[in-house]
């Protein structure tokens, strides 16, 4: 087995995609555009052969059509969604593994920002690609699910191991630190995060579970809970996810 190269790639206004490039072939997660994808492809001299989508939302799958269209790739996704996503070659279920350039890949269930939302986590490439499930700094917004339902993704994901790479679908970095700041604001870790990635020295994402453990308010929701008055870290996650969207 090759070693495996995961390359970040902008999209649009603040989204991320990325490539996995093992074994001699390249896998996509997610496609916002296709146009920074299909170049990031030719810089390397690399073929796509798979692009695995992680939800139904336009900046998700925006690029798939252009992208099949030019490299041929098989699209994988969610069973249960599968009416909201591209045409499927490949219509995975949470629970079992498929495979992303040749590694083995496990599907996660992480609704709650949608329903039928999963994430792939990749034990040999020691990476997850999230979605708008588990965010840097922060989570998704709960457009479908309800916080219970995130709360339990949430917790699926923080059981994968500490140096798992989470790679996840936007720069929300700005506006995820303030608010973190805003209800953890003795964290130094915290602070320490916020102040390399506004210098520039450091991407949003990728990030590491165990960093993510240390500085993001909703994985730490159990630690934050008594500030909230509360004992609880499934109803103070559910507590600091509306103060969110109320900041």
């Amino acid at each position: 087995m090759s070693e495996a190269e995961i390359v970040t790639i902008r999209c649009l206004r603040d989204n991320y995609a990325y490539l996995l490039h093992a074994n001699g072939r390249t896998a996509l997660f997610d496609a916002p555009e296709a146009g920074p994808i299909l170049d990031a492809l030719s810089g390397r001299g690399w073929s796509l052969d798979q692009i695995l989508l992680t939800h139904h939302h336009g900046d998700h799958i925006d690029g798939v059509a252009e992208l099949v269209e030019k490299t041929g790739a098989r699209v994988t996704g969610a069973k249960a969604d599968a009416k909201r996503l591209p045409g499927l070659d490949d219509a995975v279920a949470a629970g079992e593994t498929t495979q992303a350039a040749g590694l083995s890949a496990q599907v996660i269930d992480v609704s709650g920002h949608t329903v039928g939302h999963i994430a792939f986590y990749l034990p040999d490439a020691q990476a997850a690609f999230t979605g708008d499930s588990l965010m840097a700094l922060g989570c998704g917004r709960l457009f479908e699910g309800d916080a219970a339902m995130m709360w339990d993704s949430l917790t699926r994901l923080n059981a994968l191991p500490g140096d798992t790479l989470i790679c996840s679908g936007h720069d929300y970095c700005a506006s995820n630190g303030a608010f973190a700041l805003s209800v953890d604001d003795g964290n130094a870790a915290l602070r320490a995060r916020l102040e390399e990635t506004a210098s520039g020295t450091r991407p949003c994402a990728p990030t590491t579970l165990d960093e993510e453990r240390a500085t993001n308010p909703f994985l730490r929701a159990g630690d934050l809970a008594p500030s909230l008055g509360l004992d609880d870290a499934a109803a103070a996650f559910a507590r600091l996810r509306q103060m969110k969207d109320d900041f």
